[in-house]
C-alpha cells in the first residue's frame, strides 16, 4: 500500500462543490492500495503513519509523530499513485488494485486509523473530489509498504 502524507495546518475534500472532509493541523494522506495487498499491509502503513515523525518539536527537529501532536487525519483515495510511469507518455495503472479490491482495503485502512485517533475524516473512494491543502513546510513523504514477495 502507498500513502503519500502532507504535513498540513488545513485540508478538505469536496466533491461536487460540497466538503465531505475537512482537518485543521495534521495528515492528509492519499492512499493506494496496490496488487496483491491485503489487510496486512493496510495495517503496517497504518502504524508507520501514527508513528511517522514529521511534527516539529520544542527545537524546530521533526521528532513528534501525528500521535504526539494529537493530529487530525484527512484519508483520500488515489489509485493514480499506483501509476507505472516508466514508458511512453500515458500511465498505465495495471499496479493499482482492482476496484473491489481498492475500496475494501481503503475502507479497512480508515477502520484501523479511527480505531487509533477517533475521529477520521475521508474522501469518497470512486468520486471526482477536489483537495484544497495548506502543506505546512512544505512537508510530504511517500510511504510504503509492499506485500511479501511470493515463493515460487
Amino acid at each position: 500500500m502507498i500513502g503519500l502524507i502532507q504535513r498540513v495546518t488545513q485540508a478538505s475534500v469536496s466533491v461536487d462543490h460540497e466538503v465531505i472532509g475537512q482537518i485543521a493541523e495534521g495528515l492528509l494522506v492519499l492512499v493506494c492500495a496496490e496488487r496483491h495487498d491485503s489487510e496486512k499491509e493496510a495495517i503496517a502503513l497504518v502504524d508507520k503513519i501514527f508513528g511517522y515523525r514529521v511534527f516539529p518539536d520544542e527545537n524546530g527537529r521533526m521528532n513528534r509523530s501525528l500521535s504526539d501532536i494529537k493530529g487530525q487525519l484527512l484519508l483520500v483515495p488515489q489509485f493514480t499513485l499506483a501509476a507505472d510511469t516508466r514508458s511512453g507518455t500515458r500511465p498505465s495503472f495495471t499496479p493499482a488494485a482492482s476496484p473491489d479490491d481498492a475500496r475494501r482495503l481503503f475502507d479497512f485502512f480508515t477502520t484501523v486509523a479511527t480505531r487509533r485517533t477517533g475521529v477520521v475524516q475521508t474522501g469518497r473512494f470512486g468520486a471526482h473530489m477536489q483537495v484544497t491543502l495548506t502543506n505546512d513546510g512544505p512537508v510530504t513523504f511517500w510511504l510504503q509498504v509492499e506485500p511479501p514477495s511470493p515463493v515460487a
